[in-house]
């Protein structure tokens, strides 16, 4: 298994003829507004490009997984960190089968996208041969998890392949830390931008419950959602330091945008 890392949330697992997609943000730099406007500086968002390798890796894309995209049904307010414009247009395009929550498709497919595998959290569903769960993702501690619409994880076990736990937008949790101890994922990608609004608390992992993570995953840790976005401050430098700080470094890939990860089924 290859894991190319593209930018913030987006990223292509590559399993044999499969190059699955996850969370497509596809627009240029500049091209989404600010997502905080007090907190933190108003940069427009993204904060960079895509890498230069993107445009070849996903010409090859068969499949598509989003963790979260409709918040209230209302498109204004879709999450369009992990599904923008451009990433609509991309899979509508290629009619590109996606998996996503059941709550999820019947506004993907408004937008005319190729919705074919319908989720409900931990029920597992055949997928390419294999099998994926939908893991609860709570979106903030707080009462923002209700105002941003709660998405998902997605365990994913391909055939000889090793297995991914993608954490999505969520805070420390039982049903992650379930994820974690009962289905011993080999790899688990955590997001870990630390993301805050101008009116709430973090609405994602803090520094602290990140090193949980860490410490609780059975296999090897990918952090993404970092320096893509204006309301995730932390850094990679940041993150480096305080996991070299709790003896968890090797534990963990905080792979630049454009990187590829190889994993190998133990």
């Amino acid at each position: 298994m290859r894991i190319h890392h593209l930018r913030n949330a987006t990223f292509i697992i590559e399993s044999g003829e499969y190059y699955i997609l996850i969370d497509p943000m596809l627009g240029a730099k500049g091209s989404l507004p600010p997502f905080s406007r007090f907190r933190f500086k108003s940069f427009k968002n993204p904060l960079v490009d895509l890498p230069p390798n993107a445009g070849a890796l996903l010409e090859k894309v068969t499949n598509c997984l989003i963790t979260h995209s409709q918040k209230l049904g209302i498109k204004v307010l879709q999450h369009t960190d992990h599904l923008d414009i451009p990433g609509e247009d991309f899979l509508r395009e290629k009619d590109t089968p996606i998996a996503t929550l059941s709550r999820d498709a019947n506004v993907l497919k408004k937008y005319g996208l190729s919705v074919q595998t319908e989720l409900e959290y931990w029920k597992p569903q055949h997928l390419l041969g294999g099998e994926i769960i939908a893991i609860p993702a709570l979106h903030g501690h707080s009462w923002v998890n209700k105002l941003m619409a709660n998405g998902a994880g997605y365990f994913l076990q391909l055939p000889d392949e090793p297995s991914i736990y993608i954490s999505g937008d969520t805070v420390f949790t039982h049903d992650v830390e379930r994820a974690l101890r009962e289905l011993k994922p080999d790899i688990a990608v955590m997001a870990a931008g630390t993301a805050t609004l101008d009116i709430s608390t973090p609405i994602l992992m803090s520094m602290d419950e990140l090193i949980q993570f860490v410490q609780s995953a059975p296999g090897k840790v990918i952090a993404n959602h970092l320096e893509a976005l204006n309301h995730c401050p932390t850094t990679r430098e940041q993150l480096k330091q305080e996991l070299e700080n709790n003896g968890l470094l090797s534990s963990v890939s905080i792979p630049n945008d454009g990187e590829v990860m190889t994993f190998e089924r133990d």
